[in-house]
């Protein structure tokens, strides 16, 4: 049976498991928040292990931190980057107001680690301690906020905005593709006038690139980050030279443009950030939600739907009947796109309700905004390898409905009027003739007349 040892905070003792490198305040969190099994993201866990050894760096630049115990630090710090400790990260998501368990957690592990690197046991705090050295200069209300804009920013610009890259090229692909091939357009779920598939696809693939660079605009705000303000943005145990010298290390780590924020009271207190990068994730769902539901439509069938795209097979449809198949890659995008809208509202909600010097509600904040962005990634990854890249043509039952098309009539107003295209277009439909054969019965116009006017082709 596993040994403990006995650790001392401001409440009293406290037993924690000998071989954890976590302490005192990390095991009284797992104790009190047994919530839903999920724990912050590895992404948070290892942009707030950066945090603190770019913080333990400017320590000792600037001369407060001891060289031998920052360097401790600094070696545990990167153990954490290496992936050793990733089970020692143990704090629920849904946890105490701020995150203060969740950064106690890296304290305590870094600096047990530490002491283990030193060659001293576990919880020989007299030489560095969680607070004391590890949080030097830091407080939760600063560092929090701090590592939700690195690991944000990190992952929408290696993951989700490359991915949508992906999905925009393949769409302009795919329009370019299908530029020639005239189809029914359709509002309101009503027959309309023609259109190319070309220029169907033109268009999903601009709202895609619409929503790909308002993220990457928006995505820059990410960049100021409230480092160095501590507990409510005043920067008290700190210091100008402590935040100039971490801002430089987080660049240097990084290779992004970090900067200090022009108002840090305004960044702990609000949030503002986070809600308008997620809003514009959500918008790039909303974009690629529509996409997936249209293909959907487009490619219903194979017998009693439109038809007039197949979407690649990429599963068995159904556990009943034989050979049935699905869109499973467009109904998947779809679900992805409900949860990041589900995730941005609650992040909107957490940001509103903060609170004077602070927002309390960062922990839910950060996993779903970290999630959020996985999601979407991933999502749109799989739908364009999966689902647009192979999308063909149904070139036989685009045909068969465009040569149906009552509203083709449309073409005919400049020459005849509205009211006489309408009673043409009215007729064609209950007697099941076409616009060509009702023009041709009642004398109205030449075959030659119709064959310019009811060129589809021309009328796109």
């Amino acid at each position: 049976m596993a040994g403990y040892r006995t650790e001392k905070d401001v409440l009293g003792s406290v037993r924690v498991p000998s071989e954890a490198y976590y302490g005192s305040e990390t095991a009284r969190a797992v104790d009190n928040f047994r919530i839903s099994g999920e724990r912050m993201d590895h992404e948070f866990i290892m942009a707030y292990a950066l945090l603190k050894k770019c913080a333990a760096k400017a320590n000792m630049e600037i001369g407060k931190m001891d060289e031998e115990k920052g360097s401790f630090i600094v070696k545990a710090c990167n153990a954490v980057l290496g992936g050793d400790l990733s089970d020692q990260f143990v704090v629920d998501v849904f946890q105490a107001g701020a995150g203060t368990s969740v950064n106690m957690n890296l304290n305590e592990v870094i600096a047990n680690k530490a002491l283990e690197i030193a060659g001293r046991r576990k919880g020989d705090y007299k030489y560095i301690h969680p607070n004391d050295h590890v949080n030097m200069s830091q407080s939760t209300n600063d560092t929090f906020p701090t590592v939700i804009e690195i690991a944000a920013y990190s992952a929408v610009n290696k993951s989700l905005l490359p991915a949508l890259e992906e999905l925009e090229i393949a769409l302009m692909r795919k329009s370019r593709e299908f530029a020639k091939i005239v189809k029914l357009g359709r509002t309101h779920l009503q027959d309309a006038v023609p259109i190319t598939l070309g220029e169907e696809f033109s268009g999903y693939a601009w709202s895609v690139k619409r929503s790909r660079e308002e993220l990457k605009r928006r995505s820059r705000l990410l960049l100021e980050i409230p480092i160095g303000g501590t507990a409510v943005g005043t920067g008290i145990n700190a210091g100008r030279a402590y935040k100039s010298s971490i801002i430089r290390e987080l660049r240097k780590e990084t290779g992004y443009g970090f900067v200090a924020a022009r108002n840090v009271f305004s960044s702990m207190q609000g949030r503002i950030e986070v809600v308008a990068v997620s809003n514009a994730i959500n918008e790039a769902a909303v974009a690629v939600g529509k996409i997936a539901n249209d293909l959907r439509l487009l490619g219903s069938g194979p017998r009693g739907g439109l038809g007039e795209i197949l979407l690649p097979e990429v599963q068995p449809g159904s556990s009943i009947m034989p050979g049935k198949i699905n869109p499973s890659m467009a109904e998947m995008m779809n679900m992805a796109c409900f949860e990041v809208s589900g995730r941005t509202l609650s992040i909107t909600n957490a940001a509103s309700s903060g609170q004077l010097e602070l927002n309390v509600f960062m922990p839910v904040m950060a996993h779903d905004f970290l999630t959020e962005i996985r999601v979407l990634s991933g999502a749109v990854r799989a739908f364009t390898g999966r689902c647009i890249l192979g999308i063909k043509p149904n070139k036989e039952r685009i045909s068969e409905l465009v040569e149906r098309n009552i509203s083709i009539a449309t073409s005919l107003t400049p020459r005849i009027g509205y009211a006489a295209a309408a009673e043409i277009a009215r007729e064609a439909y209950k007697k099941g003739m076409s616009v060509r054969e009702v023009c041709l019965a009642k004398g109205i116009l030449s075959e030659k007349e119709l064959d310019a006017l009811l060129d589809p082709a021309r009328l796109v």
